[in-house]
């Protein structure tokens, strides 16, 4: 069977799937007559449910660290708990399922907890959710995937993939994504580009059509996904898996060629990364230092935010490991797309218009320090630069500017050392940014593009919808004029601009960036050598005049 999709991130995948279906039970009342037997099964299912998760933990523990570990520890104790347990007993003991029970019992609880005003309790809620789910899996004898510990081989088919489900997944053993939901700039999209995963997004009903185990073929440069394949074609897609691994082959030939254009023009290549072990592909693919390090996944797939010690040893870990290189560290982007259960922003119409990033962030000053203080902390470690997401006036930069003096000011006071000469710079990802480049290129450092959301913003398109994803043009005039118009306010004030968003990983779009006359391209680790590639074989004049035809391109 073929199925057609977007193709999103290119490469050819070949594995088993592995089907998350989203977790939602309508558990009915049953009526049962056998006590006895019931309660033996619900214990039976506790004492399952309880390895499950010491399991789990143990994982979690080896790969994520002990404090992501914790959050298994509260699931330990509700299934110890006295008040829970003998809730479902004596229920079960009326004469219904022990399903109904335990389903009944949780909503008791959550409703009791989200009553409270404590947010940490509020927070609790979610625990007996996932608890009582599981439990009921167990007694349906449903198999529970487990993401950080998927099976080699792995064909991950989802409606969607969250950031804090993607945030556990074991990437090595993933060979490709496909998902219902998203478009060539969705966070599956992203996330499969930086890891170099074949990637088929908006394939609709996918996870009705294909069950666990079905081998499949991605094809990422086609938007193809075959599944159950005859064997012919299994040996087709092999003999082109093994040429796209020759030209990987080929392109470390580039590793340590100087990244400048046939006519001298230095380019310098970054990388984007999000978690601390992405850096170690960018440093093995050739990365010049981290053009953006999203903060925003160190508060994800957890119940609080992360401490400021927590957040320094993160920053401390990736300054060091890039040796002195520049590691632009952008804070916390928060909303949009990236919900975050326990900052409690609110349900919004349209929230990529909303209460997000920097705004976020201002209106959460304490929150926001705590962030600043551990990266300035830090800074002692490496070349750190800060970087402020979603600016769309000076005033913003101006807040933000103060909230890192008063930290600065805290730090003196207690004595901790910080960075003196930490440049600060902000994305310029909206238009009404770009349209006051020139006055903001007075208030920062540098400027990086983003152009995933600059493009969204400027053509009125939801890049996350995929009945609208065609419309999503890059090089539409209006985009490009504003990132002309963004360089040549920068270049006028004596400082740099980069582009991290998606379409510096493009090497069919890089010649434009470069005609436009960008500094920097921050890429996926994966792109950064097909990108180093493509700036050695074009000149920089050359590109100037093609960019100029597009800028009136209708």
């Amino acid at each position: 069977m073929l199925i057609r999709g977007i193709p999103v991130s290119e490469g050819i995948g070949l594995g088993r799937a592995v089907v998350v279906k989203e977790s939602e039970y309508v558990v009915r009342k049953v009526k049962i007559e056998d006590a006895g037997a019931e309660l033996r099964r619900f214990l039976d299912s506790i004492e399952k449910a309880k390895e499950q998760i010491r399991e789990i933990k143990a994982a979690t523990h080896e790969s994520l660290g002990e404090k992501n570990a914790m959050i298994f520890d509260a699931h330990l104790l509700i299934l110890d708990d006295p008040e829970f347990v003998n809730m479902v007993k004596w229920k079960i003991e009326e004469g219904v399922s022990a399903e109904f029970a335990i389903d009944e019992s949780a909503r008791f609880f959550e409703d009791l907890l989200l009553s409270l005003e404590d947010e940490y309790m509020r927070e609790r809620a979610n625990d007996i959710k996932d608890v009582a789910l599981r439990l009921i899996r167990i007694l349906n004898g449903e198999e529970q995937i487990d993401l950080k510990n998927l099976p080699e081989g792995s064909i991950l088919i989802a409606h969607d993939l969250t950031p804090s489900q993607t945030a556990q997944i074991n990437k090595q053993n993933v060979r490709g994504f496909i998902t219902e939901k998203g478009g060539k700039t969705s966070h599956t999209a992203i996330i499969a580009r930086t890891y170099g995963i074949p990637a088929v997004v908006g394939v609709e009903d996918i996870i009705n059509k294909v069950k666990n185990g079905d081998f499949l073929i991605v094809d990422g440069y086609e938007g193809f996904v075959y599944v159950n394949p005859e064997e012919y074609l299994i040996k087709e897609y092999e003999e082109k898996l093994v040429e796209e691994n020759r030209r990987k082959e080929e392109l470390k030939s580039f590793l340590y060629v100087e990244s400048k254009t046939q006519d001298e023009k230095r380019i310098k290549l970054f990388a984007n990364v999000a978690h601390i072990e992405e850096i170690d592909a960018a440093l093995k693919n050739g990365a010049e230092g981290i053009g953006l390090f999203r903060t925003e996944f160190l508060f994800m797939d957890r119940s609080q935010p992360p401490s400021e010690d927590e957040q320094f040893e993160v920053y401390k870990s990736v300054l060091e490991k890039m040796e002195g290189r520049p590691v632009i560290i952008r804070t916390l982007d928060a909303g949009g797309d990236k919900n975050i259960s326990y900052l409690n922003i609110d349900k919004e119409e349209n929230p990529f218009l909303g209460y997000r990033a920097i705004r976020f962030c201002l209106g959460n000053k304490e929150l926001f320090k705590i962030q600043l203080r551990a990266l300035l902390r830090a800074s002692i470690y490496g070349n750190l630069k800060i970087m402020f997401p979603m600016i769309t006036s000076s005033d913003e930069v101006y807040k933000a500017k103060l909230i890192i003096q008063e930290a600065e000011k805290e730090l003196k006071k207690q004595g901790i050392d910080y960075s003196q000469n930490i440049e600060i710079g902000i994305m310029i990802e909206t238009p009404s940014a770009a349209v006051i480049s020139d006055i903001l290129a007075k208030e920062v450092d540098f400027f990086s593009i983003g152009t995933n959301d600059l493009i969204q913003y400027t053509l009125a398109i939801d890049r996350t919808n995929d009945k609208v994803s065609y419309l999503y043009n890059p090089l539409h005039p209006a985009v490009l004029r504003l990132i002309k118009m963004t360089v040549e306010n920068a270049h006028k004030n004596g400082i740099e601009v980069g582009v991290c968003g998606e379409i510096a990983s493009n090497p069919e779009i890089v010649s434009v960036l470069i005609g436009l006359g960008v500094d920097e391209l921050s890429v996926n680790p994966s792109k950064i050598l097909s990108v180093k590639k493509k700036i050695l074989q074009m000149k920089c004049e050359e590109e100037k005049r093609r960019a100029e035809d597009l800028l009136s391109w209708q």
